[in-house]
């Protein structure tokens, strides 16, 4: 580096990072330091040149690391970012870009070394590294001994209190970098870290008095997601005489903001348009959910969390908690409008997800809004494309809507909110559905696709959880939805009876029952004929009353001994064994949904007791069954009420005739032979320790998308490269 232009193959053999490793102690007031930071940077591109980036830097920081304990080097070149650093804020209102430009040199260094010494020492070895001093080789210093926690309050009071501008945006993004650097010892752990140096740094002392200052300006970096400036516009140049300078720039673009990429487990992949257009709001957001995802302090809860759970609006008047002293204002429309537009990463929807959680403020805001479908839609798409993106971004979104849907005036709203042409959804041309509509056809498939595919059990259970606690407010459901609600019960009815089958009569051959559930087509549209409805019914009468009798009992013996016949082969119970009680939960909620729907709006949803209706020969089968017999009675009482009116109409009723009658009968019906139920009412709690949970999940998201910053996946203990 220094005065000349340089590239990535090159720096090992740079004179200028020789001899900053080297076996000479460098004083901070030395020239050398002005040669060292007046450098022009080619900066990498794809994943290659990044991986170029660290090895090319760990071969400067093995000679750092030996000669470092008798130079005290690594002190002196943060001692004089430090002290470039206090005129900073004067040198951005005065447009001193050369100053600038230093100083964001100088922390592109420090970062690029503090990575591979993080990701290769003890927090103990690293404080040590930062005591190191020139004057006696091997002593300590008393003076440098906080050292770290001065570099680190440096960094914050850098992004809270220098303006962002042009000239400003690269040093900004570097000093988050090396924020987030600085926090990654976390990667290389596979214990969750609960009491490291630097969380203590940060979490106490002289950065405690900055928490709220920089939770709002990384939520505010967020918000405003100001685009990187074009290349140069930040950079001194050099005069064409090159007269009175002392530091040169040679040709070349001389900026610090490293191309942005995402770099995957094991390769790279494409990085999003936005990314690349905001790396400091990008860097920003993972920043802020490293920080308040940190693990609360012995003594102390996390300051950062505890600036999220309650800052409020700026329009909000009241005044603070005296008990929450990290307490801030935002404006918490431009937080919306950001939220809503940026729900294609998972860094956003874990940002909404704790603020919907944890934030009570936001949460009242965001169900107040009218426009609610500018952030439910984004959510369902991301569960549309379930298929494309990782478990723990479908998970985020589907616990969004479960807290959501806990609020009984979100479940009313979005029934009155009509969308025209949903053109992502491709099982059904969608020209007019109501939201309400739209999201229980989402996460029905949803469900569907995790019980054929991942069979995960918290995800079906919260799939289901969210439908509970809409269902008493279903209003004017879309004709598909009505539709798909009891088919996909049908199905899962099917299943039941074809899965006792296999268990009751592991040897019979019932190729007409066999027959039934072959024709059970992937995207979960039933195609059993007539005759098989038929066969079914009686077929399901007898294992019911089977089952009535010592259901437990028999259902244990029929597995043990399905199991005996497989002890042989070491095989494992197949996955209708294993899967039986899992579809009866399915059934069962699925049941308390409809129940749930026809006690409270029936009035409001024929198209529901129309697809009802014409099932009706398959509810009919289960009204004996021990387990769902309680559940059974209202809708039995309602098929068999509708088919009454029905037939006292005659035959051939077209469907607007039999949705005419449907309305009619709904208001005949007296409420009071309809069995109340207690309410279906289901609340999102955390696990105990969350943290197992987040901690790993965003340092992945930090590992495959951070802004420019490349570990060997070798070293990453914290998690597999599947996971990560």
């Amino acid at each position: 580096m220094g005065a000349n232009s340089s590239s990535i193959s090159e720096l090992p053999e740079n004179e200028y990072l020789k001899k900053l490793s080297g076996a000479e102690p460098i004083s901070e007031n030395d020239p050398f330091w002005n040669q060292l930071l007046s450098f022009s940077f080619t900066t990498p591109t794809n994943s290659a040149e990044l991986k170029l980036l660290e090895e090319a830097t760990i071969s400067v920081c093995k000679s750092l690391v030996e000669k470092n304990p008798r130079t005290g080097n690594l002190g002196s070149l943060i001692k004089v970012f430090l002290s470039r650093t206090k005129e900073l804020k004067i040198s951005a209102e005065c447009q001193n870009h050369l100053f600038i430009w230093q100083a964001h040199n100088a922390l592109f260094i420090i970062c690029c070394l503090l990575k591979v010494f993080i990701s290769r020492m003890s927090e103990e070895e690293l404080q040590l590294h930062f005591t190191y001093e020139e004057k006696t080789p091997g002593s300590y210093g008393t003076e440098c001994e906080d050292l770290i926690e001065e570099l680190l309050c440096c960094l914050i009071q850098l992004i809270v209190e220098i303006p962002l501008l042009d000239i400003t945006y690269s040093i900004s993004l570097e000093a988050v970098t090396t924020l987030v650097v600085f926090l990654s010892c976390q990667l290389f752990h596979k214990e969750i870290l609960r009491e490291s140096l630097i969380h203590k740094y940060l979490m106490h002392g002289r950065c405690l008095p900055y928490t709220s200052r920089l939770v709002k300006t990384l939520l505010y970096n967020f918000i405003r997601q100001e685009r990187s400036p074009p290349p140069g516009t930040h950079v001194f140049q050099q005069q064409t005489d090159g007269g009175g300078l002392l530091y040169g720039i040679a040709s070349g673009v001389a900026t610090g903001l490293r191309t942005v990429f995402t770099l995957g487990g094991v390769g790279s992949k494409a990085t999003p348009q936005l990314e690349q257009c905001s790396p400091l709001a990008h860097q920003s957001l993972l920043l802020l959910l490293v920080l308040a995802n940190l693990t609360d302090a012995p003594d102390t809860p996390n300051p950062y969390r505890q600036a999220i759970m309650s800052f409020k609006n700026t329009q909000d008047s009241s005044a603070f908690s005296s008990s929450n002293p990290h307490a801030f204002q935002i404006n918490f429309n431009s937080l919306y409008t950001a939220l809503c537009e940026q729900q294609r990463s998972d860094q956003a929807t874990l940002l909404l997800y704790m603020l919907l959680h944890q934030n009570g403020n936001v949460r009242t805001y965001v169900l107040a809004r009218t426009d609610i479908e500018n952030l439910v839609l984004p959510i369902l798409e991301i569960l549309y494309h379930v298929e494309e993106r990782n478990s723990h971004h479908v998970y985020m979104a589907l616990i969004i809507l479960l807290i959501l849907t806990e609020d009984d005036g979100f479940n009313r709203s979005i029934h009155e909110v009509i969308l025209k042409n949903i053109t992502w959804y491709a099982e059904r041309v969608l020209t007019e559905i109501s939201l309400g509509s739209l999201l229980i056809l989402v996460v029905i498939r949803t469900i569907q696709y995790n019980m054929t595919r991942t069979r995960d059990k918290y995800l079906h259970t919260n799939c289901l959880a969210a439908l509970a606690n809409m269902s008493a407010q279903f209003r004017s459901l879309h004709q598909y939805a009505a539709q798909r609600i009891i088919s996909y019960t049908c199905r899962h009815l099917r299943r039941y009876v074809y899965v006792l089958d296999k268990l009751y009569f592991p040897h019979s051959h019932c190729s007409t029952l066999q027959h039934c559930f072959s024709t059970l087509s992937d995207n979960g549209e039933e195609l059993l004929s007539l005759t098989c409805s038929h066969i079914l019914r009686s077929y399901a009468s007898s294992l019911f009353s089977l089952l009535s009798k010592k259901h437990n009992k028999v259902l244990e013996q029929a597995t043990q001994s399905l199991r005996g016949s497989l002890d042989s082969n070491d095989s494992p119970l197949p996955d209708y064994a294993q899967d039986l009680n899992v579809i009866e939960e399915v059934i069962r909620m699925m049941l308390e949904i409809i129940n749930s729907c026809l006690t409270n709006s029936l009035h409001h949803n024929p198209n529901l007791v129309y697809a009802l209706l014409y099932k009706r020969d398959l509810f009919e089968q289960f009204r004996t069954h021990p387990s769902f017999q309680d559940i059974m009675q209202n809708i039995d009482l309602v098929i068999s009420f509708f088919s009454s009116r029905l037939e006292q109409a005659g035959a051939e009723l077209s469907v607007e005739r039999v949705l005419e009658i449907i309305k009619q009968g709904a208001v005949a019906l007296p409420k009071d032979r309809l069995r109340k139920f207690p309410e279906l009412k289901f609340k999102y709690v955390e696990e105990e320790q969350p943290e197992e949970f987040f901690i790993p999940y965003v340092w992945s998201l930090v590992y495959n998308s951070a802004v420019a910053l490349y570990w060997n996946p070798q070293d990453i203990q914290l998690f597999t490269m599947d996971s990560g």
